[in-house]
């Protein structure tokens, strides 16, 4: 059987960058206090999480890579909202920041997390943001301690390969 490599709900110790948008905040500040309660829940001190309010969704990304790469956080999450409106503004903010957080992601050493709401409606919305359909700012941090556990595994493999870590 292949060996299986999951990351653990363990957040002591742990430093979270939180970036959160201004637009739409009767949605992202329900979604940043799920994402609190989860990262309270699993060990990360209070005085350990630092919160970026920025201005909307397409500031998230920029804000992120700063953050990701000033060496002071151990994951960073990023919670906002798009909601659909009647022009074609939402399609082009969604997905470019979509794209953003992906790149960042992939360029960071620590995890960076997509905790962005994007809905039809600001019903949809609110559901998302604990409503009815759980609380997207909680799963993003969920997401964001266990990334934190494997890649901290896969840098161990590394080292192992290398001979020098321990076998």
């Amino acid at each position: 059987m292949a060996r299986v490599h999951e990351g653990k709900l363990d957040g002591k110790g742990l430093k979270a960058a939180l970036v959160v948008s201004r637009f739409n905040s009767f949605i992202t500040s329900k979604l940043l206090e799920g994402a609190a309660d989860c990262l309270l829940r699993h060990g990360v001190k209070d005085e350990d999480m630092d919160v970026f309010m920025v201005p909307g969704a397409w500031e998230i990304p920029a804000t992120a890579a700063g953050l990701a790469g000033s060496g002071g956080f151990d994951l960073v999450i990023c919670l906002g909202a798009v909601i659909r409106g009647e022009t074609p503004h939402f399609d082009q903010v969604a997905g470019e920041t979509a794209r953003g957080i992906g790149r960042v992601g992939m360029e960071a050493k620590v995890p960076v997390i997509y905790g962005i709401v994007t809905a039809d409606t600001v019903e949809q919305a609110v559901d998302r943001a604990g409503a009815k359909g759980g609380n997207r700012g909680f799963d993003a941090a969920m997401t964001g301690l266990e990334m934190v556990s494997l890649y901290r595994k896969i840098a161990g493999l590394g080292k192992q390969a290398s001979g020098k870590g321990k076998p």
